[in-house]
């Protein structure tokens, strides 16, 4: 071998070795650091909350989440297998308000959740036909709404199903790809919580789909009221381990329901997850909720948020 091939040689083996890390999984897939993204859930109620009501830190990411678009028929009495509905106060969280509140605070964003808990006063059912004909029906439907009301992004929150985990994976995950591949949405979220039957679901979506899932709206407060800040620490690194690599954020509830709460100790945790670079965000249920006590902890977490890491 001439001493002339030497060089193209190792440059053959640096292009390759730099190729292969380049391409290796480990490099591609950091690990989450601390985020000023805050988001909060509004209009589930109808106490006639507004989106000028919450104080928006101009310091943070700031997230709406309009809660929800079901697909069932406008009465709540039958599903409609993905021909989405609009369920929030829209009379005052209206597309107009929607311009109004992003035109004055160029840090918001707002999205949709869809599912929920209940439909008129009965549970919320995922409950497609299809997964072709509900995909279709869903991309159709939302897109529709997404642009009548200039949003930004999806949340999923069904809590309830009459579907096998593959099928709602497959449903979710394939609507998320679309909205985003069509340019309708730019960031989309799931809100799981501890149950065996719900994790069964999420999971298989995070399995197949989690790529396209840019933050783990995680529903802290579903766990024991009396939760301590050392056993919250403990559920959100189990549930980080279970969303690995995803933005899973802390949060609270400000309806008295459960897990952590502002007042025993949210605040102090939050404030270790930050130091430990794993504070990826707050998120609070919600705004309908707030306003009874003038969003006092909306304030703080986003306050907290803004901090310099």
């Amino acid at each position: 071998m001439s001493n002339m091939a030497l060089p193209k040689l190792k440059l053959i083996f640096t292009l390759f070795f730099l190729q292969a890390f380049l391409t290796s999984p480990t490099s591609i897939q950091a690990a989450p650091a601390n985020s000023d993204i805050f988001r909060e859930y509004i209009g589930a109620e109808f106490n006639n909350v507004k989106f000028s009501d919450v104080p928006i830190n101009p310091n943070v990411e700031f997230h709406f989440i309009l809660s929800f678009a079901i697909d069932y028929d406008p009465s709540g009495s039958s599903p409609t297998n993905g021909k989405f509905n609009v369920f929030w106060d829209s009379d005052n969280l209206s597309p107009s308000q929607v311009s109004s509140i992003k035109s004055q605070h160029s840090n918001v964003k707002v999205a949709l959740s869809l599912g929920g808990d209940s439909v008129n006063s009965g549970s919320a059912y995922f409950k497609p036909s299809s997964i072709d004909s509900w995909v279709s029906n869903a991309v159709s439907s939302l897109t529709s709404i997404i642009q009548q009301y200039n949003l930004d992004g999806i949340d999923i929150d069904y809590e309830h199903f009459s579907a096998d985990p593959d099928t709602f994976s497959e449903c979710i995950g394939r609507l998320i790809t679309t909205l985003k591949n069509n340019g309708v949405i730019s960031f989309a979220s799931i809100a799981p919580f501890d149950d065996d039957q719900v994790q069964s679901h999420y999971l298989a979506l995070w399995k197949s789909y989690g790529h396209l899932i840019d933050y783990v709206n995680f529903q802290f407060y579903a766990y024991d009221q009396g939760t301590t800040v050392s056993q919250f620490i403990n559920y959100f690194k189990t549930q980080s381990s279970n969303y690995n690599g995803g933005k899973v954020l802390a949060s609270f509830s400000t309806d008295g329901s459960g897990g952590l709460s502002p007042e025993n100790g949210f605040f102090t945790a939050c404030h270790r997850l930050k130091i430990e670079q794993q504070l990826h965000g707050i998120f609070v249920w919600s705004a309908d909720d707030s306003k009874k006590i003038g969003f006092r902890y909306e304030k703080q977490s986003q306050a907290l948020l803004a901090t310099p890491h």
